[in-house]
């Protein structure tokens, strides 16, 4: 299993007139967290485009626990439990500075080669990265 953490200052555009943060950018902060745990592997959106591979989100799941605050310094933890095949699924957990479950959610990308625009296997850029996270994987 693959987990990684990054912050995120809920902001005054992130939030709507309560001070809440707005449902619909919860999914958002998935995508910045996803993006930043590629990173934290060595990887990059724009090189797995460059090498013709793009990831496009096939599935998300969002539940509301309670509302993130403006101002709030939260935690997007992202977790990959499962090496990825065709499709990668990320898991995410959003606390608070109280270490406060706000929000869990899924999102399920599939690797789609550009030049075909067809569906493909998981580039061994990213399982060469995952293996060490997984012992069970020779």
């Amino acid at each position: 299993m693959y987990q990684f953490d990054y912050e995120y200052r809920i902001r005054y555009a992130d939030v709507d007139q309560m001070g809440y943060m707005y449902y619909g950018h919860y999914p958002r902060l998935y995508e910045i967290g996803r993006v930043e745990a590629l990173r934290s592997l060595g990887l990059r959106y724009r090189s797995l485009e460059e090498m013709g591979i793009m990831m496009p989100v096939y599935e998300c799941h969002c539940k509301y626990l309670q509302p993130a605050r403006y101002d709030d310094l939260v935690t997007i933890r992202v977790i990959i439990k499962e090496i990825p095949k065709v499709r990668i699924v990320f898991h995410y957990e959003i606390y608070n500075e109280e270490n406060v479950l706000l929000n869990v959610g899924e999102t399920t990308l599939v690797f789609v080669k550009m030049a075909t625009n067809k569906v493909s296997v998981c580039p061994p850029e990213i399982l060469d990265r995952l293996k060490p996270y997984f012992s069970w994987i020779k």
